[in-house]
């Protein structure tokens, strides 16, 4: 065998168990809970390569209907603590020390993660591409980075809750009335992964159409 189809060889062999590795990497991803992510979180440069993953995405009139928001270091504690007087002026009928209970976690829910990415739809109405599929693209953010968070050796979770609807926090946090929140991403480190949960069966949600037949 001629050196030239030996290094072809290796180099076969070596895509195969990237692509297997890849595999790997998509199959054992799973969120973990805010509670149990901490520090160390990703420096700038794992951070800006997470956000520049999360933008590969389907983007059909390369409109990039989507942006980002990251809050992290001493933000997250300034940002928490400006949410709990909106979460409790926005809750008014709620029993006092219930709504104060609430406020408290939500003023202490940014500062679980080391960085917290607000992933905003900016869907545009009047573009050719319908707004679902906009919105769809936004989603897609989410899940990329995600994996990017994953593949980089950290973890994550993908939450909305009511900061997402709150029309307080998205004035804190300079949301437009034309954008949404798509998600919250919480990245860090996992002090422990919980275990899997349980998984669709793939022969049941599956169906092939043929002639008319699904």
């Amino acid at each position: 065998m001629s050196q030239d189809k030996r290094d072809a060889l290796a180099a076969s062999c070596a895509d195969r168990t990237s692509l297997e590795d890849l595999a790997a990497h998509l199959e054992a991803r799973r969120s973990v809970p805010i509670t149990l992510l901490g520090e160390p979180g990703p420096n700038a440069a794992q951070l800006h390569r997470m956000l520049a993953i999360a933008t590969r995405v389907p983007d059909h009139g390369g409109l990039e209907p989507w942006r980002f928001i990251v809050i992290e270091g001493e933000a997250r504690a300034r940002a928490g603590e400006r949410l709990r007087p909106i979460y409790a002026a926005e809750n008014p009928s709620m029993e006092a020390e219930k709504r104060e209970k609430f406020a408290g976690v939500v003023a202490r829910s940014l500062g679980h993660a080391p960085v917290v990415v607000i992933v905003v739809s900016r869907t545009d109405p009047a573009a050719r591409i319908p707004s679902w599929e906009q919105d769809l693209s936004a989603g897609a953010v989410c899940m990329n980075l995600l994996h990017a968070a994953h593949a980089l050796g950290f973890a994550g979770a993908w939450l909305t809750g009511w900061a997402a609807a709150s029309p307080g926090a998205r004035g804190l946090f300079g949301i437009a009335e034309s954008e949404r929140i798509a998600g919250i991403i919480y990245i860090g480190t996992a002090k422990e992964t919980p275990g899997d949960r349980k998984r669709p069966d793939v022969a049941t949600i599956a169906t092939w159409w043929r002639d008319g037949v699904a």
